[in-house]
Protein backbone atom coordinates (compact mmCIF):
# COMPACT_ATOMS: atom_id res chain seq x y z
CA UNK A 1 0.00 0.00 0.00
CA UNK A 2 1.27 3.46 -0.92
CA UNK A 3 1.07 6.31 1.59
CA UNK A 4 0.08 9.73 0.23
CA UNK A 5 0.30 12.92 2.31
CA UNK A 6 -1.54 16.13 1.44
CA UNK A 7 -0.38 19.44 2.88
CA UNK A 8 -2.30 22.69 2.27
CA UNK A 9 -3.48 25.33 4.73
CA UNK A 10 -6.94 25.45 3.14
CA UNK A 11 -9.26 22.58 4.01
CA UNK A 12 -11.21 23.13 0.78
CA UNK A 13 -8.05 22.49 -1.26
CA UNK A 14 -7.39 19.30 0.70
CA UNK A 15 -10.94 18.18 -0.04
CA UNK A 16 -10.43 18.78 -3.79
CA UNK A 17 -7.15 16.86 -3.83
CA UNK A 18 -8.56 13.94 -1.88
CA UNK A 19 -11.59 13.82 -4.20
CA UNK A 20 -9.30 13.70 -7.25
CA UNK A 21 -7.23 10.94 -5.66
CA UNK A 22 -10.39 8.90 -5.13
CA UNK A 23 -11.34 9.44 -8.77
CA UNK A 24 -7.87 8.39 -9.88
CA UNK A 25 -8.02 5.26 -7.71
CA UNK A 26 -11.22 4.24 -9.50
CA UNK A 27 -9.10 3.85 -12.63
CA UNK A 28 -6.38 1.95 -10.74
CA UNK A 29 -8.15 -0.65 -8.65
CA UNK A 30 -4.92 -2.61 -8.26
CA UNK A 31 -3.20 0.32 -6.52
CA UNK A 32 -4.08 0.67 -2.85
CA UNK A 33 -3.13 3.79 -0.95
CA UNK A 34 -3.86 5.65 2.26
CA UNK A 35 -4.19 9.44 2.59
CA UNK A 36 -3.19 11.70 5.48
CA UNK A 37 -4.06 15.41 5.51
CA UNK A 38 -2.06 18.23 7.07
CA UNK A 39 -3.01 21.89 7.39
CA UNK A 40 0.53 23.08 8.07
CA UNK A 41 4.04 21.90 7.30
CA UNK A 42 5.26 21.74 10.89
CA UNK A 43 2.48 19.32 11.82
CA UNK A 44 3.52 17.11 8.92
CA UNK A 45 7.24 17.25 9.74
CA UNK A 46 6.52 16.46 13.40
CA UNK A 47 4.49 13.42 12.38
CA UNK A 48 7.34 12.23 10.17
CA UNK A 49 10.18 12.99 12.59
CA UNK A 50 8.64 11.94 15.90
CA UNK A 51 6.10 9.29 14.93
CA UNK A 52 7.93 7.55 12.11
CA UNK A 53 5.35 8.38 9.45
CA UNK A 54 6.93 7.91 6.03
CA UNK A 55 4.81 8.94 3.02
CA UNK A 56 5.66 7.64 -0.42
CA UNK A 57 4.21 10.73 -2.10
CA UNK A 58 3.57 14.26 -0.85
CA UNK A 59 1.25 16.74 -2.54
CA UNK A 60 2.50 20.01 -1.11
CA UNK A 61 1.41 23.62 -1.42
CA UNK A 62 4.28 26.13 -1.41
CA UNK A 63 2.47 29.10 0.13
CA UNK A 64 1.51 27.98 3.62
CA UNK A 65 0.93 29.79 6.87
CA UNK A 66 4.06 29.39 8.99
CA UNK A 67 6.75 27.22 7.41
CA UNK A 68 6.65 27.44 3.60
CA UNK A 69 6.29 24.33 1.49
CA UNK A 70 9.69 24.68 -0.19
CA UNK A 71 11.40 24.92 3.21
CA UNK A 72 9.51 21.84 4.37
CA UNK A 73 10.67 19.95 1.26
CA UNK A 74 14.29 20.87 1.95
CA UNK A 75 13.89 19.71 5.55
CA UNK A 76 12.55 16.36 4.36
CA UNK A 77 15.55 15.88 2.10
CA UNK A 78 17.89 16.71 5.00
CA UNK A 79 16.16 13.96 6.97
CA UNK A 80 17.02 11.56 4.15
CA UNK A 81 13.39 11.18 3.07
CA UNK A 82 13.16 10.25 -0.61
CA UNK A 83 9.40 10.53 -0.96
CA UNK A 84 8.05 11.89 -4.22
CA UNK A 85 6.96 15.52 -4.04
CA UNK A 86 4.35 17.15 -6.26
CA UNK A 87 4.20 20.88 -5.63
CA UNK A 88 0.77 22.41 -6.04
CA UNK A 89 0.82 26.18 -5.95
CA UNK A 90 -0.52 29.41 -7.40
CA UNK A 91 2.75 30.76 -8.82
CA UNK A 92 5.45 29.71 -11.28
CA UNK A 93 8.02 31.61 -9.22
CA UNK A 94 9.51 28.58 -7.45
CA UNK A 95 9.58 26.15 -10.38
CA UNK A 96 13.38 26.13 -10.68
CA UNK A 97 13.76 25.61 -6.92
CA UNK A 98 11.65 22.48 -7.25
CA UNK A 99 14.45 20.82 -9.21
CA UNK A 100 16.71 21.28 -6.19
CA UNK A 101 14.54 19.01 -4.05
CA UNK A 102 13.92 16.43 -6.80
CA UNK A 103 10.25 17.23 -7.22
CA UNK A 104 8.20 14.85 -9.32
CA UNK A 105 6.01 17.62 -10.73
CA UNK A 106 5.10 21.29 -10.30
CA UNK A 107 1.42 21.99 -10.86
CA UNK A 108 -0.39 25.31 -10.86
CA UNK A 109 -3.72 25.88 -9.12
CA UNK A 110 -6.47 25.26 -9.88
CA UNK A 111 -5.25 21.71 -10.41
CA UNK A 112 -7.22 19.58 -12.85
CA UNK A 113 -7.42 15.82 -13.17
CA UNK A 114 -5.89 16.23 -16.63
CA UNK A 115 -2.71 17.60 -15.01
CA UNK A 116 -2.63 15.52 -11.83
CA UNK A 117 -3.48 12.04 -13.12
CA UNK A 118 -0.46 11.66 -15.48
CA UNK A 119 1.84 12.78 -12.65
CA UNK A 120 0.33 10.14 -10.35
CA UNK A 121 0.60 7.48 -13.07
CA UNK A 122 4.27 8.26 -13.65
CA UNK A 123 5.06 8.29 -9.94
CA UNK A 124 3.36 4.95 -9.26
CA UNK A 125 5.15 3.30 -12.18
CA UNK A 126 8.49 4.59 -10.87
CA UNK A 127 7.65 3.37 -7.37
CA UNK A 128 6.81 -0.09 -8.63
CA UNK A 129 10.10 -0.19 -10.52
CA UNK A 130 12.04 0.91 -7.46
CA UNK A 131 10.43 -1.56 -5.07
CA UNK A 132 13.45 -3.80 -5.37
CA UNK A 133 14.86 -5.58 -2.37
CA UNK A 134 18.02 -7.19 -1.14
CA UNK A 135 18.34 -9.63 1.76
CA UNK A 136 21.13 -8.73 4.17
CA UNK A 137 22.30 -10.66 7.21
CA UNK A 138 22.67 -8.34 10.20
CA UNK A 139 21.77 -10.12 13.45
CA UNK A 140 19.27 -12.08 11.36
CA UNK A 141 17.98 -11.60 7.82
CA UNK A 142 16.77 -8.12 6.93
CA UNK A 143 14.98 -7.11 3.72
CA UNK A 144 16.20 -3.71 2.54
CA UNK A 145 14.81 -1.68 -0.35
CA UNK A 146 17.64 -0.87 -2.75
CA UNK A 147 16.70 2.79 -3.12
CA UNK A 148 17.10 3.18 0.68
CA UNK A 149 20.80 2.23 0.52
CA UNK A 150 22.92 5.40 0.53
CA UNK A 151 26.40 3.86 0.52
CA UNK A 152 28.55 1.01 1.77
CA UNK A 153 31.90 1.54 3.53
CA UNK A 154 34.57 -1.08 4.13
CA UNK A 155 35.54 -1.31 7.80
CA UNK A 156 38.32 -3.90 8.10
CA UNK A 157 36.63 -7.29 7.58
CA UNK A 158 33.12 -5.86 7.83
CA UNK A 159 31.02 -3.61 5.60
CA UNK A 160 28.85 -0.78 6.93
CA UNK A 161 25.66 -0.13 4.95
CA UNK A 162 24.21 3.37 5.51
CA UNK A 163 20.46 3.70 4.92
CA UNK A 164 18.45 6.82 4.13
CA UNK A 165 16.73 6.84 7.54
CA UNK A 166 20.09 6.96 9.38
CA UNK A 167 20.22 3.24 10.16
CA UNK A 168 23.56 1.47 9.73
CA UNK A 169 23.92 -2.25 9.10
CA UNK A 170 27.21 -4.06 9.79
CA UNK A 171 27.76 -7.00 7.47
CA UNK A 172 30.32 -9.77 7.84
CA UNK A 173 31.30 -10.05 4.17
CA UNK A 174 33.71 -8.48 1.70
CA UNK A 175 33.04 -5.28 -0.23
CA UNK A 176 33.44 -7.30 -3.42
CA UNK A 177 30.60 -9.60 -2.35
CA UNK A 178 28.35 -6.64 -1.52
CA UNK A 179 29.08 -5.10 -4.91
CA UNK A 180 28.23 -8.38 -6.64
CA UNK A 181 24.82 -8.21 -4.99
CA UNK A 182 24.27 -4.63 -6.22
CA UNK A 183 26.10 -4.54 -9.55
CA UNK A 184 23.00 -5.23 -11.67
CA UNK A 185 21.64 -1.85 -10.54
CA UNK A 186 23.16 1.07 -12.45
CA UNK A 187 22.84 3.48 -9.54
CA UNK A 188 25.48 1.63 -7.46
CA UNK A 189 29.12 2.34 -8.29
CA UNK A 190 32.42 1.57 -6.57
CA UNK A 191 34.55 4.47 -5.38
CA UNK A 192 38.13 3.40 -4.76
CA UNK A 193 38.60 0.22 -2.73
CA UNK A 194 36.53 1.24 0.28
CA UNK A 195 33.15 2.52 -0.90
CA UNK A 196 30.07 1.74 -2.93
CA UNK A 197 27.76 4.73 -3.43
CA UNK A 198 24.21 5.08 -4.66
CA UNK A 199 24.25 7.81 -7.32
CA UNK A 200 20.65 8.72 -6.46
CA UNK A 201 21.75 9.82 -2.99
CA UNK A 202 24.65 12.10 -4.01
CA UNK A 203 23.97 15.63 -2.81
CA UNK A 204 27.23 17.28 -3.89
CA UNK A 205 30.28 16.10 -5.80
CA UNK A 206 33.66 17.77 -6.27
CA UNK A 207 37.26 16.77 -6.90
CA UNK A 208 37.97 16.07 -3.23
CA UNK A 209 34.81 14.64 -1.73
CA UNK A 210 31.27 13.39 -2.15
CA UNK A 211 28.51 14.53 0.19
CA UNK A 212 25.59 12.12 0.39
CA UNK A 213 22.07 13.34 1.14
CA UNK A 214 22.17 11.80 4.63
CA UNK A 215 25.13 14.06 5.49
CA UNK A 216 27.83 11.42 5.12
CA UNK A 217 31.09 12.68 3.58
CA UNK A 218 33.25 10.41 1.42
CA UNK A 219 36.77 11.62 0.64
CA UNK A 220 37.79 10.63 -2.85
CA UNK A 221 41.04 8.76 -3.48
CA UNK A 222 43.42 10.18 -6.08
CA UNK A 223 42.09 9.80 -9.61
CA UNK A 224 38.56 8.77 -8.59
CA UNK A 225 36.76 12.04 -9.31
CA UNK A 226 36.72 11.99 -13.11
CA UNK A 227 35.35 8.46 -13.38
CA UNK A 228 32.71 9.05 -10.71
CA UNK A 229 31.63 12.31 -12.33
CA UNK A 230 31.23 10.59 -15.71
CA UNK A 231 29.21 7.75 -14.17
CA UNK A 232 27.01 10.26 -12.34
CA UNK A 233 26.16 12.29 -15.44
CA UNK A 234 25.79 9.20 -17.61
CA UNK A 235 23.30 7.75 -15.14
CA UNK A 236 21.12 10.86 -14.98
CA UNK A 237 21.30 11.60 -18.70
CA UNK A 238 20.04 8.11 -19.47
CA UNK A 239 17.39 8.34 -16.76
CA UNK A 240 15.96 11.51 -18.30
CA UNK A 241 16.06 10.49 -21.98
CA UNK A 242 12.57 10.62 -23.39
CA UNK A 243 11.12 12.03 -20.16
CA UNK A 244 9.84 15.60 -19.90
CA UNK A 245 9.39 17.58 -16.72
CA UNK A 246 6.40 19.84 -17.29
CA UNK A 247 5.77 23.17 -15.62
Amino acid sequence: MFRIALCDDEAAELDKLEHMLLSWSGQHMECEFSVERFLDADEMLCRILEEGYSPDLLLLDIYLQGRQGMDAARELRKMGKRCGIIFITSSKEHALEAFGVDAVQYLLKPVSQHALFPALDRFIENMKAKKRYILLKDHGMKRVELHDIVCCEAQKKSQCISLADGTELLLNMTLTKVYEMLSDCREFVKVGISYIVNLEHIDNLNAREVRMDNGKMIYLPRGAYRGLREQYFDYYCREEEGETWAL
